[in-house]
């Protein structure tokens, strides 16, 4: 019989973990079909961001509420997985309880695992509370409607049944081994649920079915946790990492230039330059296939892992002043339909062995002018991102396609154009009449 668990234990184990790689490189292939762009300057800064931001949640603290719970749950879900090495080599070979020949550091890990396992229970029955009774407006945006609000309950959800499997499985273990069940070797310290333990049957073929029926359903939920997290906004657990290390490292407000429009320019202000120097077969030889971008692939890559590993908690909406105004710019929806856009490309792929056109862009289709147009570019969102996600630098490559290929940008803008082509300044007035501002 055992021999049968352990078979069936490495199957679960093979299916999981193959249909997460095969999901994995589902998502890095989807990533790299964004434009290619150098990241890999001033590493020991990069390293420093990852460790502070991503491991060391320092932005998400900023809010000291949710960010303090948060901490907790990340804490107390990383550690507690730890016990899964423990329960792969004990569901292979047949052991229980393998790595308590640790002796005391074994019994300081349980009771460890067991105390975060409680207050990661608490602080996610509080996140739901936050959510669904005190209903926090942010959470409650038009774009948190179907899915993503029922995205972020089913996670909430799967955190509370894991946990509690956790501790179930580990009251049954401490009533065995106090009853001297055979198997059930003594190890471990169970300062939470011993408490347990005391409303359980004191019966041993009732606490071994209960002790495994736990175990069992404790390391599918981990399977399926992991594999659904393709699915989820929690693919950011993750993503946070390489986001946080690719993340932009300019100083906030700075854009980047395109070199072929830069150099269109420096040649039209040199007097001395001759338009018709270049040779004809490297005279076009930097100048990109579209300016800004209309769709996913337009993007770069880093913008797309941005997209991917949105965690839609909408502290960047909450801060958007051009969103508090009323305005119908949400910076998460920009990164939410960024992703599900990318999400229909990828699909198209899958389906056709390559992408086949199918009518649909990410602007117009899935992002509208109204919405881009409506930003102010300060940067709150990049500044309140938890993960260093930055929905910014995607609007203002839409804004550049709209302007550069259909010119189509706001009649107030054009305005402002067309005096600085003419006039030298934003406003309207004679070039002659620029200094009178110092006669009065």
């Amino acid at each position: 019989m055992d021999y049968i668990d352990n078979i069936l234990f490495a199957a679960l184990l093979l299916v999981g973990i193959g249909f997460f790689v095969k999901n994995i490189q589902k998502i890095i292939r989807n990533i790299k079909l964004g434009k290619d762009i150098d990241r890999n300057d001033n590493p020991s800064e990069r390293w420093k961001n990852m460790a502070m931001i991503a491991l060391g949640q320092s932005k998400m603290v900023k809010r000291p509420v949710a960010g303090i719970l948060h901490v907790i749950v990340y804490v107390g879900f990383i550690i507690i997985n730890i016990e899964v090495i423990e329960i792969i080599i004990d569901g292979l070979f047949g052991t229980h309880r393998v790595l308590s020949v640790a002796g005391s550091i074994y019994d300081v890990l349980i009771g460890a695992f067991e105390i975060l396992a409680f207050l990661v229970l608490i602080s996610v029955i509080i996140f739901w509370t936050r959510r669904m009774i005190l209903q926090i407006p942010r959470f409650w945006n038009k774009e948190m409607k179907g899915w993503p609000k029922n995205d972020a309950l089913y996670i909430l959800y799967f955190e509370m049944v894991l946990m509690s499997l956790f501790l179930i499985m580990n009251a049954s273990d401490y009533s065995l081994q106090q009853l001297g069940a055979e198997h059930y070797i003594k190890a471990g310290n169970f300062p939470i649920s011993h408490f347990i333990a005391a409303w359980l049957p004191q019966d041993i073929h009732t606490l071994v079915l209960l002790e495994r029926g736990a175990w069992w359903l404790h390391i599918i939920g981990i399977f399926i946790f992991l594999n659904y997290l393709y699915y989820s906004k929690h693919l950011h657990i993750l993503l946070a990492f390489p986001n946080t290390y690719f993340a932009n490292l300019n100083p906030k407000g700075k854009f980047n230039n395109l070199e072929a429009v830069t150099n269109e320019v420096k040649m039209m202000l040199d007097p001395n330059a001759d338009p018709f120097a270049a040779a004809p077969e490297t005279a076009n030889e930097d100048v990109p296939d579209k300016f800004g971008a209309s769709d996913v692939t337009d993007l770069n890559w880093v913008q797309l892992m941005n997209a991917y590993t949105c965690t839609e908690c909408g502290r960047c909406t909450s801060s958007c002043p051009a969103n508090q105004t009323g305005k119908e710019l949400s910076p998460r929806a920009i990164m939410m339909k960024t992703r599900d856009r990318l999400e229909e490309v990828g699909a198209n792929i899958d389906k056709n062995g390559a992408f086949v056109e199918d009518g649909k862009q990410l602007l117009n289709d899935y992002i509208s002018p109204e919405e881009i147009w409506a930003c102010t570019s300060c940067n709150a969102c990049v500044e309140e991102c938890p993960v260093n996600i930055d929905p910014l630098s995607i609007i203002i490559d839409l804004r550049r396609y709209l302007v550069m290929e259909q010119s189509a940008a706001p009649q107030e803008l054009n305005m402002m154009m067309t005096n600085i082509e003419n006039n030298g300044a934003p406003w309207q007035y004679n070039q002659m009449d620029r200094l009178n501002w110092k006669d009065e």
